[in-house]
């Protein structure tokens, strides 16, 4: 950047004497001068590219990844870069994939390139290390180096929002939990989940099942199957493409008998699109995290030369990073969509602390 304004100075001050010397209208100098800012400017713009490698749900997962991808279009669009050129995303089928995609993203020059979920940090960490002229942001974990940017989100928070819906709106007062990698992270959504159900009915049940993938439909559909035969009406998935096969199995239930109410809480993305079933819809409503926020922010902010590289972004309802969906408003009531409110005002202010562990969510319970 300083090369940059040392040679608009060079190309402003030319611009002048040549005026001086020639005697030229001053209008077409000043014209002259503002159009070599635009071009540097989109000179600028043009050499920037930012890319990402997803993780093995795929950048059409209709959830995390595609939220990622939704959040980096924007950002090209927004800045008139071309996409596979200035913008680009590289699938990842297998664990084994994460390096070499990295290392081609390396190689093809991306001076930003995102690790989309937990999953990249090991091989994204290696990566950066012998990169350290790259920037590179990691979703949904943290990586301590100086030109990684960690974001990362409150998912608790809007678990626990869902939660209170699922409760409010349960015939049956039993709830499912289908998770997709049993972690940290995926422990998140379970303790938040169970903490706004029993929150409004501490007896309610909450079945918890782990596909142990973020990637297999078919063991979603196995799984909620199995939920829904054992009188489970709502189920909270936060499994990437697995979710897929819950809202399957919800929409086969509800094709068969569209009398009987059962409905799945999506995840990351507003899912109400993946529930619909003629003119009914299986989506009661869905924790939005909005990891394409984040993305395009990053980006943004990289592009500005401001990048926050060594840091850690941390979005939750407070920065709007979380949020849940009111799209279906024949399922969420007036009265449903103003009980979550209060208790996400009990969370802003304070008065609700929302566990995001099991032992936090076990001393959580203890206190209700």
């Amino acid at each position: 950047m300083k090369k940059l304004s040392f040679l608009l100075v060079l190309i402003l001050g030319l611009g002048l004497l040549l005026a001086a010397c020639g005697g030229g209208d001053d209008n077409e100098n000043e014209s002259g001068n503002e159009n070599n800012g635009d071009d540097a400017t989109n000179e600028e713009t043009a050499d920037f590219k930012v890319g990402m490698v997803t993780d093995i749900g795929g950048v059409d997962d209709k959830s995390f990844n595609q939220s990622a991808w939704e959040g980096l279009t924007a950002f090209g669009e927004q800045n008139n870069l071309s996409e596979g050129e200035g913008f680009h995303y590289l699938q990842s089928n297998a664990r084994e994939d994460y390096i070499p995609n990295l290392n081609r993203m390396v190689r093809d020059g991306f001076n930003l390139i995102y690790g989309i979920g937990f999953e990249l940090k090991e091989d994204l960490t290696t990566v950066a290390g012998q990169n350290s002229d790259v920037h590179f942001g990691i979703v949904d974990d943290v990586i301590d180096a100086p030109n990684v940017a960690s974001i990362t989100f409150k998912e608790h928070q809007g678990s626990f929002l869902v939660g209170v819906a699922a409760a409010l709106k349960t015939k049956t007062n039993k709830l499912g939990f289908v998770g997709g990698v049993d972690s940290p992270l995926i422990n998140k959504f379970e303790a938040g989940f169970i903490a706004g159900a029993k929150s409004v009915n501490p007896d309610i049940e909450v079945d918890v099942q782990y596909a142990e993938s973020f990637a297999d439909a078919a063991k979603g559909k196995l799984i909620a199957a199995n939920m829904y035969d054992n009188g489970i009406d709502v189920i909270y998935h936060a499994s990437g493409a697995t979710g897929n096969g819950v809202f399957n199995q919800a929409k086969d239930i509800k094709q068969n008998d569209p009398e009987r109410e059962i409905w799945v809480i999506g995840v990351d993305r507003d899912q109400h699109e993946e529930g619909q079933v003629g003119d009914q819809n299986v989506t009661l409503t869905s924790m939005i995290k909005r990891v394409d926020v984040a993305v395009q922010e990053v980006a943004t902010m990289a592009l500005n030369g401001e990048f926050p590289g060594g840091e850690l972004l941390e979005f939750g309802i407070e920065e709007e990073g979380i949020a849940f969906a009111t799209t279906n408003a024949d399922a969420m009531t007036e009265e449903i969509v103003n009980t979550v409110n209060e208790w996400q005002d009990k969370i802003l202010n304070g008065d609700v602390t929302v566990p995001s562990t099991h032992d936090e969510l076990e001393e959580f319970e203890a206190g209700l």
